[in-house]
């Protein structure tokens, strides 16, 4: 069975195909296990080759229909559909963030529909699709009003995503991103990529600046539950998840301040020092349309599983990813 990353130079992206190339298998369209034959790794630049004969790498542009139409072939069991522009990006340029998000995730699923099966699709969608007043929780019932570009993109992803499923299509998942810590590698535009860089470059000797205030709340997973649930969702039969092909994925509420304290329990009270508290209004505007708190009842259902504590997210980020 072949199967398809698009984003896959990401850092959420390359560490998935390490995890499939690693397993092996997954469950193909005929609902049993199957191996994985071919890998292949795309995106707008060249992903890391993790150095296995049965992945091959492939560059393009996401809304090219054409180019999407021979990626994703008949061969192709499964789809985990990554790429896209995040948060700050999207608002910064509204036609980029409709062409990659939108026009991006209608190549693929249109692909899909051509081939002669319904292929697997895990979709990563995200919390900013709810939108509305800051620090009010959320559950999957929640009517999604997103209040940026990006949150709307993926939000209409879903809907795509639950239609072409409910026609057959395809077999399609969608799974709620809450805020992703601790990041590996450089800052990017989302406007969540704070959370990251007050852990990330602490604790490798950097200084690093908070944006927003300490009180301020998110739902957080780490990169290691993250790439976890993208295989859980993948597998799970069509019929656990109803008519309604998306959950809230199981962040745990914390405030940055918490995040914090956990970083200085965990490695010391040197890399809290190097934290600078800086407001900026244009991302504290973006965050302050995200939900502070953030129910999972479907996920615990469908046995998606939490990192155990704050302090496991910052643990996890120095066995995996911090960098010596």
């Amino acid at each position: 069975m072949k199967v398809v990353i698009t984003g896959a130079a990401g850092f959420l992206g390359q560490k998935l195909a390490r995890a499939l190339v690693k397993r092996g298998h997954l469950i193909g369209p005929s609902g049993k296990d199957e191996p994985i034959d071919r890998l292949t790794l795309f995106d707008v630049v060249a992903a890391a080759h993790p150095g296995d004969n049965r992945v091959e790498v492939v560059t393009g542009d996401i809304s090219d229909r054409d180019l999407i139409a021979k990626l994703i072939d008949r061969d192709t069991g499964s789809v985990f559909h990554l790429a896209s522009i995040v948060s700050s990006g999207a608002e910064e340029d509204f036609d980029l963030g409709y062409r990659v998000n939108l026009q991006g995730a209608l190549a693929v699923v249109d692909a899909c529909r051509a081939l002669p099966h319904a292929p697997r699709l895990v979709f990563t969608s995200s919390l900013a699709t709810y939108g509305g007043e800051y620090n009010v929780e959320v559950d999957d019932g929640t009517p999604q009003t997103p209040q940026t570009s990006y949150g709307t993109q993926k939000a209409i992803g879903e809907l795509l995503i639950n239609d072409y499923s409910r026609k057959g299509f395809l077999d399609g998942r969608s799974l709620k991103l809450p805020t992703i810590v601790v990041r590996p590698g450089k800052p990017n535009k989302a406007a969540s990529t704070f959370a990251s860089s007050i852990i990330r470059e602490p604790l490798q000797g950097q200084s690093a600046i908070c944006p927003v205030a300490p009180e301020v709340s998110m739902a957080l997973l780490s990169p290691r539950r993250t790439v976890e649930a993208f295989i859980h969702a993948h597998d799970l039969p069509a019929q656990a998840w109803g008519p309604w092909r998306s959950c809230n994925l199981p962040g745990i509420d914390a405030k940055i301040s918490e995040l914090v304290a956990a970083m200085g329990r965990v490695a010391g009270n040197d890399p809290v020092k190097r934290i600078e508290w800086r407001p900026d209004s244009a991302i504290q505007k973006i965050v302050a349309t995200w939900p502070g708190r953030f129910g999972w009842a479907k996920a615990k259902r469908l046995g998606f599983k939490p990192d155990g504590s704050v302090d496991e997210i910052i643990r996890n980020f120095i066995e995996d990813d911090l960098q010596r």
